[in-house]
């Protein structure tokens, strides 16, 4: 203190201050010389720095105060405030004190006064006292800021822990140990780690202990977002403000990411907007969740996330509503209860200065011409730029030698114009990077250049006439398909020479099609069933071409007045009206099921479905996606006249599978069938009320009348259904006959891949594929259980490390597992367990409610053309608009898990083979092992054939009924007659996934054949007799594509 008095002087607040910090820079010195002492190093580091820094910040200060005392004088002086006492007291002179200051002097009241103006200087006395006054206070601040911020802190185990305990509240903390998490924390600190990688280590920690417990991943995500909430603005007002104000540092020009008319609304309701927002809902999230968000959804300025979850939300309703707060705080609060979500797009622009919130568009070829070529072209272009998805027909773009009038030439066909399309693909990306470009291009089976469309997307073959960056889909007519059925002829056209097939559907196709196959205007007639082989190739290669039927689409749809629909979009969920002057639009947005179940103790396993709030969410989702339509940003002109005159909406769903698990039901059982149908029937009779109440208020669709609505008629009638009798349906049919719908179109189960990660539940409608999968972030891969099979494990004390090297050695699956009781085997089985007979049927029972389509995967494990040939028909029969998007099929060959214990592989793969068919006996003779396996398969079979290059007849296939996906169905091969041996895959029961790839029975025919005592390498090593038996099988379908089936002479290879 005297030392601070004799250079500079100063008040007792500004000396305490000085002592202090020079007494906490001694401690620290101490502090630093026996952590040496006891060989503590990077203690001793921390402890000097931290010395250093304080001692340091006094001699700042006292740099400082001389500095701004030069620059206060220098400007004309500067004066402070000083009490009475304080100038008395630094005036020894009670003369000059009285002379200078009479005003401190008792007045004829008595009252003097308590403060006077000095002014600041460097004078010994009074003026040094308000000069350290005037300038203590921004130099301490500056000092400390300029040692402090960045400084090094020794990190605390009980500081990490006490950080993670924070976050563990409403977690399962039998399961869930803040202290596991921190000593793998403390394992992976370095020296001069900061705060901010000190979370990011911590939440990774807990996201890779996700398969312990499932609350693992959410306080990983809690980790994380803390993270992010210190690191960004809390005010939704001051974020959006920010966003709007940015400047692009490197060309210094205005680059605002919200709209002029977004700001302004926010600011003018910046308090609503502000107190509304509930950040502890971001906590809500898991890991993975948080993530996906923090990748490609959350604003980012200079790099950096400047978007909280919440402000995303927020601005979205704001971007959807405008200046009604009250619907935007509605539908705010909807979204981040997770009640729904709307699609990528309207998350990804909403509030944004092109406000490009739609997901799906539908392209017509605008004209089999140069000009219609490439107008349609850019027309793609400009709609894959702004984050649109693009389905694109081109049944009228004549095929390969057709003439050209105009240049007397003759055409390349359709193969070197889709390399242009695929090109443009790769090259406009959507919003940055956020997902590529993707076009599906949809063309009927009757165009002649069919079989170069299906040799597009296959890995093999000349680059020239590939495109393989492009999505293919058929749009069927139901005449191909009873071709295919009767073993008929099929003829192909090329559009120039036999025009009009594209533009009609049903019987008129039917009239239209014969009547040019009798005047000879035929390119090429073939078997229906090579064409049907090669499609099937073609997806058992690729998984695709996608399958929609042409008639079914049309016959069911409410926009069947405006006339032949065309094609449906990327996804096939979509199905409406597109034409060269119309791009049809669709705005989608999901809701998540399993959101909606409550807690009941009177209902089965003490929960049941609230069907009541998914009727109100639904009409707030329809509300949101009809103003959608008029806040829009339309990429191009012929997309806004499109969307504006039809209105259609598409809503759809996630977390089916996450329902049945939540509610006990089994994927098979007749529960979960009739929860698909109430669910779907419910949201069904939402919608159409909702759209009701909006023509009621605004009108309907300006081309509702002649559309079946008009006359009564909604989806379910047009399928012929009768609802089940949970919403009343005739009143509302009369009201819809009486004012009318403001939409056309209003559900449309689309695949939610992107969104259903944020939300935390599985994709649309569809099973698990797997109970324990890989899921990979910028962080890293991370190791995911199944939640709801977790819980349950864990509940019934079956959980451990054991039982999880278990599941992964099994691929995922816990059928084989024994300990595992039966109803948790059956509740938990993966889509490869699941018959897709049962998922068809879902998708059917469902279908009756749904006005568009849906987004119907097929999974099969190793698909053939007997399984998919049945497969297609079944779905085709069963009324299906979409029969399939993509056929999802699993490795031959499992990669080697080498983090798993071989022992515990050879223990799941000796389950496996426990669970297979009694084998075939060596002396069982041809034809009974045959009439055996028709008799199991329920397939009519003709009278053997000793012909080699004969194969199953389609009425064979077609009669098949639809096994277990997990393998294919008894492999019947006529090759067998004349062959050396026969290879037959054996099905195991129903609802029983078959491992007839893995332990396949090989019965010896020839003479001279080995004894039933001698065993083949197949019989020794069941895995090298699956990989034989998948090379013969994919020998034999390769066969049967190249043979000819007019000149079964040519066929090289059926003897397989």
């Amino acid at each position: 203190m005297a030392i601070g008095r004799v250079s500079f002087g100063g008040d007792l607040s500004i000396q305490t201050s000085i002592l202090t910090l020079g007494a906490i820079t001694l401690y620290s010195i101490i502090a630093g010389w026996r952590a040496a002492r006891q060989h503590k190093i990077e203690e001793h580091k921390i402890w000097m720095i931290r010395a250093w820094a304080y001692q340091m910040a006094i001699v700042t200060m006292r740099v400082i105060i001389p500095i701004t005392l030069i620059a206060l004088q220098l400007r004309g002086g500067y004066y402070t405030s000083l009490s009475c006492d304080e100038v008395s007291n630094s005036l020894n002179n009670t003369d000059q004190f009285v002379r200078e200051y009479p005003q401190c002097q008792p007045d004829w009241a008595g009252k003097p006064v308590e403060y006077v103006s000095v002014e600041a200087g460097f004078e010994e006395g009074l003026r040094l006292a308000a000069g350290m006054r005037a300038t203590f206070g921004m130099a301490g601040w500056v000092s400390v800021w300029i040692h402090f911020v960045g400084r090094k802190e020794r990190v605390a185990f009980d500081k990490i822990t006490a950080r993670i305990t924070k976050l563990c509240y409403g977690l399962d903390r039998n399961h869930v140990d803040p202290i596991e998490v921190t000593k793998k924390v403390i394992a992976g600190v370095y020296a001069g780690v900061t705060t901010v990688e000190l979370d990011n280590l911590a939440s990774e920690t807990a996201a890779y202990l996700t398969t312990k417990h499932p609350d693992y991943a959410i306080l990983a995500a809690r980790i994380a977002i803390s993270n992010l909430h210190k690191e960004t603005r809390k005010n939704f007002s001051a974020v959006i403000a920010d966003l709007y104000n940015y400047v692009n540092p490197k060309n210094g020009r205005p680059a605002g990411m919200i709209s002029k008319e977004t700001y302004e609304i926010v600011q003018e309701n910046a308090a609503a907007l502000d107190s509304a927002m509930i950040y502890e809902r971001d906590f809500h999230y898991n890991f993975f969740g948080f993530k996906t968000l923090e990748r490609s959804y959350l604003l980012r300025i200079n790099g950096r996330v400047a978007e909280r979850p919440q402000h995303m939300l927020m601005r979205v309703a704001v971007g959807i509503h405008g200046r009604n707060i009250d619907r935007a705080i509605e539908t705010y609060n909807l979204m981040s209860e997770r009640y729904f979500t709307h699609a990528s797009p309207t998350l990804f622009n909403a509030g944004t200065p092109h406000p490009q919130l739609s997901s799906c568009f539908l392209v017509a070829m605008k004209d089999d011409s140069i000009d219609g070529i490439y107008d349609t072209l850019k027309t793609c272009a400009m709609i894959s730029k702004t984050a649109g998805g693009i389905g694109l027909h081109i049944h009228n773009i004549r095929a390969t030698g057709s003439y050209i009038a105009g240049t007397n030439g003759y055409s390349n066909g359709i193969v070197p114009m889709l390399r242009a399309y695929d090109a443009t693909a790769r090259y406009v990306d959507q919003g940055g990077n956020k997902r590529p470009g993707a076009f599906a291009i949809y063309l009927e089976p009757w165009h002649a250049d069919v079989f170069e469309f299906l040799d597009l997307r296959k890995n093999h073959g000349k680059e020239e006439v590939r495109a393989r960056d492009l999505f293919y889909a058929l749009w069927i007519p139901d005449l191909f398909m009873q071709r295919i059925e009767e073993d008929g002829d099929w003829t192909l056209f090329c559009p120039n020479e036999a025009p009009g097939l594209a533009d009609v559907h049903g019987a008129a196709f039917v009239e239209l099609y014969t009547k040019y196959e009798k005047e000879g205007r035929g390119r090429k007639t073939i078997k229906a069933q090579k064409l049907w082989y090669a499609i099937l190739d073609a997806q058992i290669e690729t998984g695709g071409p996608f399958m929609l039927y042409k008639d079914a689409a049309n016959a069911k749809s409410n926009q069947q007045n405006l006339g032949t629909i065309k094609s449906s979009n990327l996804c096939t969920e979509i199905i409406e009206y597109s034409a060269p002057d119309e791009v049809a639009v669709c705005n989608l947005a999901s809701i998540a099921l399993p959101t909606f179940i409550v807690n009941d103790p009177a209902a089965p396993h003490g929960k049941r479905y609230d069907f009541k709030k998914l009727h109100e969410v639904t009409k707030v989702v329809a509300n949101n996606l009809n103003t959608i339509i008029d806040v829009n940003y339309y990429p191009v002109p012929e997309a806004r006249n499109s969307n504006m005159r039809h209105r259609p909406i598409g809503i759809g769903v996630q977390g089916l599978a996450d329902a049945f698990m939540c509610l006990k039901m089994p994927f098979e059982s007749p529960e979960a069938r009739e929860l698909n149908l109430l669910i779907f029937e419910t949201i069904y009779h939402a919608a159409v009320e909702a759209s009701v109440e909006m023509a009621e208020a605004q009108g309907p669709y300006s081309t509702f009348q002649g559309s079946p609505a008009s006359q009564g008629k909604l989806q379910f009638d047009l399928w012929g259904v009768t609802p089940s009798g949970l919403w009343e349906w005739e009143d509302l049919k009369a009201k819809v006959v009486r004012t009318g719908l403001r939409n056309s179109l209003l559900l449309a189960p689309m695949p939610t891949a992107s969104t259903s990660q944020i939300l935390g539940f599985n994709e649309c409608f569809e099973p698990y594929t797997s109970n324990i999968y890989t899921r990979r972030v910028l962080a890293g891969e991370f190791q995911v259980v199944c939640p709801w099979l977790l819980r349950d494990l864990v509940s019934l004390g079956l959980w451990d490390d054991d039982m999880k090297n278990m599941i992964i050695a099994s691929g995922g699956s816990i059928q084989n597992i024994n300990g595992i009781p039966d109803d948790i085997k059956a509740i938990y089985k993966t889509v490869w367990e699941i018959s897709q007979k049962t998922v068809l049927n879902l998708a059917a029972d469902r279908g009756a409610f749904i006005c568009q389509s849906q987004s119907l995967n097929v999974h099969l494990q190793s698909p053939n053309a007997r399984q998919l040939t049945s497969m297609h028909f079944y779905g085709w029969k069963k009324g299906l608009k979409t029969g399939m998007y993509y056929l999802r099929t699993r490795p031959a060959a499992q990669a080697i898990q080498f983090t798993v214990d071989q022992s515990v592989i050879k223990q799941a793969n000796a389950a496996k083979k426990a669970a297979t068919a009694t084998p075939i006996k060596p002396e069982a003779n041809k034809e009974a092992v045959v009439s055996s396996l028709a008799a199991a398969s329920n397939v009519s079979l003709a009278p053997t054939s000793t012909d080699p290059t004969a194969t199953p007849t389609i009425a064979a296939l077609r009669n098949l009924s639809l096994a277990d996906s997990g393998a294919p169905s008894p492999a019947i091969s006529t090759a067998a007659v004349n062959g050396s041996s026969l290879s037959l895959p054996i099905s195991s029961s129903a609802g029983t996934p078959s491992v007839a790839e893995t332990a396949p029975t090989t019965l010896s025919t020839s003479e001279g054949a080995s004894t039933p005592s001698t065993q083949t390498p197949a019989q020794i090593d069941p895995e090298y007799a699956a990989a034989l038996e998948r090379q013969r099988q994919r020998e034999l379908e390769q066969a049967k594509l190249y043979c000819s089936l007019e000149n079964k002479e040519a066929c090289e290879m059926c003897s397989g």
